[in-house]
């Protein structure tokens, strides 16, 4: 995958350092969006219960409905958890008009709608992983009706 910003920025700050410049969303915005929803554990998961991902909304109502027996192993909860985020994040952008992504000042990536509120899919989806809730499809509904 070619990702400039993220080539080059590795460059001046070394591969150990782990926060995602805030820079990044206006260099290379689609390079951002690529990297963020690959979700590699979660899709996994997911192809391994029959559950396609195909970032559409449909898809969050299925993992929804999947049996949480990642919980039975609490080092891939939180792993889980920020996939899950990051893919109910990428359905927001790519199917809620004028959604995008943008890195707050600590790196952390969050979804911006039009209306300038700011949605931390990554805790939304940690929260997913280890209690169930709120649900991903809920959540998308609630943000893509703002």
């Amino acid at each position: 995958m070619n990702i400039p910003f993220l080539d080059s920025w590795r460059k001046r700050h070394g591969p150990g350092h782990g926060a995602v410049p805030s820079s990044a969303v206006d260099r290379d915005p689609e390079g951002l969006a690529e990297l963020l929803s690959e979700c590699e554990l979660l899709r996994a998961h997911a192809q391994s219960a029959g559950v396609v991902l195909d970032d559409s909304p449909a898809s969050l109502e299925a993992l929804d409905q999947l049996q949480p027996r990642w919980r039975d192993d609490p080092e891939l909860v939180p792993w889980l958890g920020n996939d899950a985020g990051l893919y109910l994040g990428t359905v927001v952008i790519r199917t809620v008009r004028d959604a995008g992504w943008w890195i707050r000042s600590d790196g952390q990536p969050v979804v911006r709608l039009a209306n300038g509120r700011e949605v931390d899919v990554v805790e939304a989806g940690q929260a997913w992983a280890a209690d169930g809730a709120p649900e991903l499809s809920q959540l998308y509904a609630e943000l893509a009706e703002s």
